[in-house]
């Protein structure tokens, strides 16, 4: 009897001995996995990205009533919110504000409703009004820029607003681009005496009628100085900008090309999928599929000024045409691969000089920009030209479908094997073993 009082002793401790240890290394290495199709309990990528990039105290005050009619204890769902974040990083503070019961706390914080949220970061702070992982975490990355960005693009001759509604303009990605941080104006050189020193980069879109000649240069006067440029060429006459293409060194062939590759994923004939991506800092970890709508193949003249990285090619078994017909013509076209976006930097007065030139206007156009990877590129090549490139990070990804479809003789048997198969078999089973026993 002693003896099994005695080995039940030793279990009893060596059970709390093991307990103690395994708390402690849980304490010490925490470990947790999401298991839900949607990833729903975790960050995505992005925002992980947007957080280990951010040095310091992150503060975030919430101005909610305790209880709310329609959603009851909202204060709760936020924390869970936020504590999404803090898995990530931890000196994420949460402070909750009743407006109700302080409301010389809020009348002091300029808040205009309940439910509105403050985000402060080095000094700065944002205003959301909306409570999801897309606006939480495009304001930290509106706070992570470490200085303000003043972007401007090229018009007064027809050329794609970055704030146009219209299709063929790119209001979709001057929208993505403001929302991370960056101030967007319109540039008018027949009225601006020149293009202003302190930008972070230019923006040059097709123009639709020609450029005067000091427009022209006004223009290449910019590059000298070692402007930075994003051109999203098109396949059309340049209308004036002739000059630039020879200064940056490009060589540009009319036709566009052509991409068999789309044709077999039921894409337009005239759209090139963008699959081959070289290592540069814009496209590092990108493989996204892009499409480059009415595309035009980039060439480079020699020029030793210029460093230059191809970062997309495209239509590998395809060919530029001028007559956009279906087949090859081994006399007319040229066959493929081609450099569809390119990179290239050079110092200038001691200074990096960055230019990023597209073979597609369309690549960013709201028709198109939601098209595969076509938006998170291009905010890469702004983040790359505005020297930001710590920022450079993917787009969330889209959810997974979880709806089950099935079909009126699936469900049939379905049902009939969840109602009438299963229970019969166990029936069978238990009655089986009835009989063993008897």
């Amino acid at each position: 009897m002693n003896k099994v009082w005695l080995k039940n002793i030793v279990f009893v401790i060596a059970l709390i001995a093991a307990s103690a240890v395994l708390y402690q290394l849980a304490a010490r290495f925490p470990a947790q996995a999401d298991v839900t199709q949607n990833a729903l309990n975790s960050l995505d990528k992005g925002s992980v990205d947007v957080l280990n990039q951010m040095d310091g105290e992150i503060k975030i005050t919430v101005y909610v009533v305790e209880q709310e009619a329609k959603f009851g204890d909202v204060r709760k769902l936020i924390r869970e919110f936020v504590a999404l974040y803090q898995r990530y990083k931890s000196d994420i503070s949460l402070t909750l504000v009743d407006p109700v019961k302080e409301p010389d706390a809020v009348r002091n914080s300029g808040i205009k409703g309940n439910g509105e949220m403050v985000v402060e970061y080095g000094g700065r702070r944002e205003h959301i009004t909306t409570l999801n992982e897309q606006t939480l975490t495009s304001a930290l990355l509106r706070l992570a820029h470490n200085k303000d960005q003043m972007l401007m693009y090229l018009s007064g001759h027809g050329e794609r607003k970055l704030d146009g509604t219209a299709n063929h303009d790119l209001g979709e990605f001057g929208q993505r681009l403001q929302q991370n941080g960056y101030r967007i104006a319109p540039l008018n050189l027949t009225i601006a005496q020149d293009v202003p020193d302190n930008i972070s980069l230019l923006v040059i879109t097709q123009p639709q009628t020609n450029l005067f000649k000091g427009e022209t240069d006004k223009l290449l006067r910019f590059i000298a100085r070692g402007g930075n440029v994003l051109w999203l060429l098109d396949a059309e006459p340049l209308r004036g900008l002739e000059p630039v293409a020879e200064k940056l060194g490009l060589a540009l062939s009319p036709g566009i090309v052509i991409d068999p590759a789309a044709r077999e994923m039921n894409a337009p004939a005239d759209w090139t999928l963008g699959t081959g991506y070289a290592p540069h800092a814009i496209t590092s970890d990108f493989d996204l599929i892009t499409v480059f709508p009415f595309a035009r193949a980039l060439g480079m003249e020699d020029n030793r000024d210029w460093q230059r990285h191809i970062l997309v090619e495209g239509a590998m078994n395809g060919w530029v045409s001028t007559s956009k017909k279906p087949r090859f013509d081994k006399n007319r076209d040229i066959p493929g691969p081609f450099t569809l976006a390119l990179a290239q930097q050079r110092t200038v007065t001691e200074k990096e000089q960055r230019v990023v030139v597209v073979g597609s206007g369309s690549f960013l156009a709201n028709a198109y920009s939601g098209n595969g990877g076509n938006l998170a590129l291009g905010v890469n090549m702004v983040n790359w030209l505005g020297n930001e490139e710590r920022l450079i990070t993917l787009a969330p990804q889209s959810a997974k479908d979880g709806t089950l479809t099935y079909s009126t003789n699936q469900l049939t048997v379905l049902s009939v094997t969840l109602l009438v198969v299963i229970p019969l078999l166990l029936i069978f089973i238990g009655v089986g073993l009835w009989w063993r026993r008897r």
